[in-house]
């Protein structure tokens, strides 16, 4: 699995890999939602915690661990996703950290993005690539099941997270010879876009 950073595009949103002129605008979508990130992330990106947030994010990215990605819309920056958990012996990984404002929520921004990502992945060699959301986000679970990928079970009590909550997380995955299938469901979703993003603001 040769996984690598690029920047990768659709007709709906452009990923970039993550550099320092994302600093200040993901800084600024992270503010977007300050009551999100106690109720359904392992660790806060928000106010005061986005700078150490920010390092772990380069740290990764340095040590060849984690790639992220800022997610764009048109040039805004919206969000955030990243490839992590990379076992590259294994030919797998995780789509992770994943965020977006409120406005590019509902639409086709995350689709789109998953899409892309993805794509990439199978492409560099991956097998797998799975997905963890807390299993009391009931929205990310529903977006998993509507993206197609398949629900594998529950690590209980896998994690701690920055407030203390000791979340059980949900395991997602998609293959690699499921993703054409899972493929061709999003893009007739994606399809029934309009050119422009949809978006609830």
């Amino acid at each position: 699995m040769n996984l690598r950073p690029a920047v990768l595009e659709n007709r709906f949103v452009r990923l970039e890999p993550l550099a320092d002129r994302h600093r200040e605008p993901l800084r600024a979508a992270c503010d977007g939602d300050p009551e999100l990130w106690p109720a359904l992330y392992y660790r806060s990106y928000g106010g005061g915690h986005f700078d150490a947030g920010w390092d772990d994010l380069v740290a990764g990215q340095s040590a060849g661990t984690r790639i992220p990605f800022a997610v764009m819309v048109e040039d805004t920056l919206v969000g955030m996703s990243s490839y992590i958990d990379i076992q590259r012996n294994n030919r797998a990984l995780e789509i992770g950290t994943t965020y977006y404002q409120p406005s590019a929520r509902g639409g086709s921004v995350n689709p789109a993005a998953k899409r892309l990502l993805l794509e990439h992945a199978f492409a560099c060699g991956a097998n797998r690539v799975a997905f963890k959301v807390d299993d009391r986000n009931a929205r990310s679970q529903a977006a998993m099941t509507k993206l197609g990928a398949t629900r594998e079970g529950v690590l209980r009590h896998d994690m701690i997270t920055w407030t203390g909550h000791v979340r059980s997380s949900v395991v997602f995955s998609i293959l690699a010879e499921e993703w054409p299938g899972v493929r061709a469901r999003l893009d007739e979703r994606l399809a029934g876009f309009g050119v422009t993003p949809e978006t609830d603001g």
